[in-house]
């Protein structure tokens, strides 16, 4: 580690804004840790992602990262980045593989000489704490969700998150859903928000050429104000909510774009496409499908909407959205609220309330250009100081260098 004898939170507090990976770096002659993260997969995700901008962060600081999965897409990049990949089906349920499974995770441990083991998922953990324990490996969680506790068997099934030497929650909504169902020490838990690359997430980096392209595959009107609901199509994201919310500004100019997959719900976006003919909205709202370059997607959009009707745990695209200058409006509850200063970078309405989402929508689609810049400039300077990814790294490079007792 650097000669510096303080956490990277004191450092921070300290008010040293130049640190960087660095800080990080074993000093010469010192073993470097070895963090091993687990998790199911490695496909697309925002579990996937945060574990893949971690292995990138380690390694730039001069420490090894070791990932266990089922593999997937993203292996690739991994590896490409100085990652190594342990192929195992950690994730599954069947306890046929759990014995096969708990064996190859503890010689994994004992061949890369882990340091750590950080455990993403349930089914996952479980076998990750059996191994720990049996290694004497220091142990530690990431609560990327609100799991339901509907008996005691899930209860218990679901308190494995809380059961090592640290657990991260993504979002104050999550780390007070943890301490309401599970007796856990205020010092075992940590609250690291998600964070967004503020160099792909960046208007100024996205040509006009990716703008364009998408423009003609969407067939998006010119000089219209574009308004998109980015995600999964899911009935909890709040579709319905936005369709109703559109039909009561039909006298607004704007064209909406719906952004997002929709493998497995074919049923629920049929019922959004009759909600659309029937509100007569067949000429104003588009779905257009998953989309592989969302800088692009948000750089086309003028106002981006979050109409989930459960709180998210944390709300990836919010701040996405943010670091792109767009106008974000937002249910006001769960991580969305942490994440949006009323009135400054965005608007939060009223969860599963329609009429407060035309409100809100209506009172951003006549927003003057002035206005608009400075909304649009206070969230990219929002998200760039609270919510940028190294941050994420850092915080989560500092709570690995406490656990192991780094100075």
């Amino acid at each position: 580690m650097s000669d510096q004898n303080y956490s990277y939170y004191e450092a921070l507090n300290s008010g040293d804004t130049t640190t960087d990976f660095d800080f990080f770096k074993p000093s010469i002659g010192d073993k470097p840790p070895t963090i091993m993260q687990v998790l199911p997969a490695l496909n697309s995700g925002g579990v996937e992602r945060g574990t893949i901008e971690i292995s990138k962060a380690l390694v730039s600081s001069g420490w090894k990262s070791v990932v266990l999965s089922n593999g997937g897409s993203m292996v690739k990049e991994l590896t490409n980045s100085g990652g190594v990949h342990v192929n195992l089906d950690i994730g599954s349920k069947n306890p046929l593989n759990w014995p096969n499974n708990y064996l190859r995770l503890k010689e994994a441990v004992y061949q890369y000489d882990v340091s750590l083991i950080h455990a993403r998922s349930r089914m996952p953990a479980w076998l990750s704490l059996n191994v720990a324990k049996s290694t004497d490996t220091p142990f530690m969680t990431t609560f990327h969700g609100r799991h339901n506790d509907t008996n005691l068997l899930k209860k218990f099934y679901n308190s494995v998150m809380t059961r090592g030497q640290r657990t991260i929650a993504i979002s104050k909504y999550i780390a007070s859903e943890i301490t309401q169902r599970y007796p856990i020490h205020p010092k075992q838990l940590s609250i690291i928000p998600r964070g967004v690359d503020t160099e792909y997430f960046n208007r100024k980096t996205v040509s006009e050429e990716r703008i364009n392209k998408l423009k003609a595959n969407w067939k998006i009107p010119e000089n219209i104000p574009i308004v998109m609901l980015p995600g999964r199509v899911s009935r909890w994201k709040g579709h319905e909510l936005l369709i109703e919310s559109l039909a009561n500004l039909k006298d607004q100019l704007f064209f909406c774009v719906i952004v997002g997959p929709f493998d497995g719900k074919e049923k629920f976006k049929s019922k959004i496409e009759y909600l659309i003919r029937a509100h007569s909205l067949c000429s104003k709202v588009r779905f257009v499908g998953d989309c592989s370059d969302m800088a692009a997607a948000y750089s086309l959009a003028d106002i981006v909407i979050s109409a989930s009707l459960d709180p998210e745990p944390f709300g990836r695209t919010i701040i996405e959205a943010q670091a792109m200058g767009n106008i974000v409006l937002a249910s006001n509850h769960g991580g969305a609220a942490e994440s949006i200063i009323e009135g400054k970078t965005g608007w939060l309405f009223e969860p599963c309330n329609s009429a407060a989402l035309s409100d809100s929508l209506k009172n951003a689609l006549t927003l003057n250009e002035h206005k608009r810049s400075i909304i649009s400039d206070n969230a990219q300077a929002h998200i760039k100081e609270k919510f940028s990814t190294q941050l994420m790294c850092m915080r989560t490079l500092s709570v690995y260098s406490e656990i192991l007792n780094l100075k």
